[in-house]
């Protein structure tokens, strides 16, 4: 799953060191894009061609690097049945990868072209984030992907059907939410993280702080990726601010991708 945008989740100007730069929705969008000084000047909402490969190349390349770092995070497991599942959500994000790469061509873009200004900002924030153990890996996979799938469906409500569509599909249980502690709109990869964690946990407990120390981390780095990202890209960030209808807007959807984030972080028995 693409990490770009997944700190959106985590952007409360309360909460930890990560935001500690954030002190209002305003601020915020000034770090996204520095030059976004009068939101009013954005047009009517019209996505362009341009946002819709930009948004579908981000997750595109954001479901090629989820492919590359689960199957190489899953020989981290502890056990053979841990190994597999990781291993096999690498593989869901491959076929995932494809089919936006193949809607990239019916567009009229070259996939590797389009998800080439991507590539510095998620390869950094990956290289950043690189999990030295398997319970960091676990949290990523799901505490990380996490929040960048909740923006991308977030955004997903700003374009047209089809590629709506196509997002809600690709991002079906890629990485969900914590369904079996009573939050909706989860699946396997939540069960895997919820047992994973606990079963960690419980072996260890010192480890819930560590985990927990270690998700505000990865929080810190995606707001640093993301600035990069949008303020090179205007079509995503006028996607975004425009399909959001404005500050309050966008204040709005930071808000409820943060309290899905702080579900999942109460769903594992971690303080966000």
């Amino acid at each position: 799953m693409s990490d770009v945008v997944s700190v959106l989740a985590a952007c409360d100007p309360e909460r930890g060191e990560a935001c500690s730069e954030v002190r209002s929705t305003r601020r915020f969008v000034m770090l996204l894009h520095p030059h976004a000084t009068g939101l009013s000047r954005y047009p009517a909402h019209v996505p362009t061609p341009d946002a819709i490969i930009d948004l579908l190349a981000a997750l595109a390349y954001g479901e090629l690097s989820a492919f590359d770092r689960l199957a190489d995070d899953a020989r981290m497991s502890p056990t053979l049945a841990g190994r597999t599942e990781m291993s096999a959500m690498a593989a869901f994000e491959f076929g995932h990868y494809e089919r936006l790469a193949g809607r990239l061509r019916e567009l009229g873009a070259t996939p590797a072209e389009a998800m080439e200004p991507f590539v510095a900002a998620l390869d950094t924030y990956h290289a950043l984030t690189e999990p030295s153990t398997w319970l960091e890996g676990v949290v990523k996979a799901y505490v990380g992907d996490g929040m960048a799938a909740d923006f991308y469906r977030e955004v997903a409500s700003f374009v047209d059907e089809s590629t709506r569509t196509l997002i809600h599909e690709v991002l079906a249980d890629s990485a969900g939410t914590a369904a079996n502690a009573g939050v909706a709109g989860g699946g396997g990869r939540a069960e895997f993280a919820l047992r994973e964690v606990r079963a960690a946990v419980s072996a260890n407990p010192a480890a819930a702080d560590r985990a927990a120390l270690w998700a505000r981390r990865l929080v810190g780095e995606a707001i640093s990726q993301t600035q990069h990202v949008l303020a090179d890209r205007d079509s995503l960030m006028m996607l975004m601010v425009a399909g959001t209808g404005g500050l309050s807007g966008v204040a709005s959807m930071i808000t409820r991708i943060t309290e899905r984030h702080e579900e999942r972080m109460r769903a594992l028995g971690l303080a966000s």
